[in-house]
């Protein structure tokens, strides 16, 4: 008797499940943010020190985001999708890092703080969406 072993091309679903958990929690936090500060744009900017439409505009960015991200992470081949979110919410975080050292934007105390912990959350989803591309490898 003799078996014939494959191994899968794509990623199982049980396998991806860490990626796709990690993806949509992002997708769901980013889309939901979104939507809270674009809702109260007018009364962040007055906390955070952006204007109010730069807080709207942020705020929609972060729904559209969110939403595209959540259908993304439906795909078969979800490791690419996962290592470009992973690089880019490490992309990100530098960014903001940059941008906050160098103080180039105006931001009050609590903006500060505010951008502070929400790129702390990008890069704890980044550390699970590591672990999950890293899981599919």
């Amino acid at each position: 008797m003799t078996a014939i072993v494959t191994r899968p091309t794509r990623a199982t679903r049980s396998d991806a499940s860490l990626l796709r958990f990690a993806l949509r929690a992002d997708a769901t936090l980013c889309a939901g943010l979104g939507l809270l500060i674009a809702m109260a744009a007018d009364p962040l900017s007055k906390l955070s020190g952006l204007s109010p439409t730069s807080e709207w505009i942020s705020g929609a960015v972060l729904v559209v985001y969110g939403a595209t991200l959540y259908l993304l992470a439906g795909l078969p081949d979800v490791r690419r999708v996962g290592g470009a979110v992973l690089a880019g919410n490490i992309a990100f975080a530098i960014v903001v890092t940059v941008v906050l050292v160098a103080g180039w934007l105006p931001l009050t105390g609590f903006g500060v703080v505010a951008t502070i912990a929400f790129t702390a959350v990008t890069l704890a989803f980044a550390y699970v969406q590591y672990l999950g591309v890293r899981r599919l490898a």
